[in-house]
């Protein structure tokens, strides 16, 4: 069972504690336990070869500056490009004895039972998330895994009573749509509510915080403390565990 401090809602290291140190590596999973973390939350994708693989981005051109897909590479090709790569198995041998939120990039139902499989040989169910982006998946995975906990990445702010009618436990908010009013509905369908700060989009959208995606200032994760969340996402897990100041508010343009 993941659990925090009483007074705050879980700290849960997006990328694994992005701002600590290279996303998604096992030097940032540490990182992230030594700043206070609760959690640590990493991207599964599946490489040309089947292997499950902690990747955020579909291709490497940001990460390495290769165009190739890493669907298209198989892993010793992609740990030749990419050396700090983690397997799912690694990651969640190196995540322990914190909680580990699995976005998983695929959407077909096939990519669960693998995935499944891992958590399960590791006895990493109680502290593991399954974070999911489809209401089908959701369904498929819940009739797999009974036990599983299932964090639900809805598009749609406003579907968590088709979410948890689906089979998730948890709902993901993003800062910008988490208003008292979608906090309350998460909790009236009967689901834990998670923040993901920050922006959601490469190209900025002006109704959202102006910061990258996993980044926020003090006074928006205090609008996030009042709606009394019960995790949030965020690159630097030390601005929940009070070891550091969020950053300023970047200065607004003259109009």
């Amino acid at each position: 069972m993941i659990t925090s401090a009483p007074h705050r809602p879980l700290a849960i290291a997006h990328r694994g504690g992005a701002l600590l140190a290279p996303e998604n590596t096992a030097q940032a999973f540490r990182a992230a336990a030594l700043a206070g973390a609760d959690a640590v939350e990493t991207d599964i994708r599946l490489t040309h070869d089947g292997a499950l693989v902690c990747v955020h981005d579909s291709d490497l051109r940001r990460l390495c500056g290769d165009p190739r897909a890493v669907a298209d590479l198989d892993l010793a090709m992609l740990r030749r490009l990419l050396p700090p790569v983690m397997t799912l198995a690694e990651a969640i041998a190196v995540s322990a004895p914190l909680g580990l939120l699995l976005d998983v990039k695929r959407m077909e139902p096939e990519v669960l039972p693998p995935i499944l499989a891992a958590v399960q040989a590791a006895e990493a169910g109680p502290r593991t998330l399954l974070g999911l982006r489809d209401l089908g998946l959701v369904a498929a995975a819940r009739a797999l895994a009974p036990a599983a906990t299932i964090l639900a990445f809805a598009a749609d702010p406003d579907s968590a009573a088709a979410v948890r009618a689906a089979g998730a436990d948890w709902f993901r908010l993003w800062q910008g749509d988490a208003t008292p009013e979608r906090a309350a509905a998460v909790r009236a369908a009967g689901l834990r509510l998670a923040v993901m700060v920050g922006q959601p989009r490469a190209v900025p959208l002006p109704e959202y915080p102006p910061f990258p995606v996993g980044t926020i200032d003090r006074d928006g994760l205090e609008r996030l403390r009042a709606l009394a969340p019960d995790a949030i996402l965020l690159d630097d897990p030390r601005l929940l565990a009070g070891e550091t100041e969020p950053p300023a508010a970047p200065p607004q343009a003259s109009p």
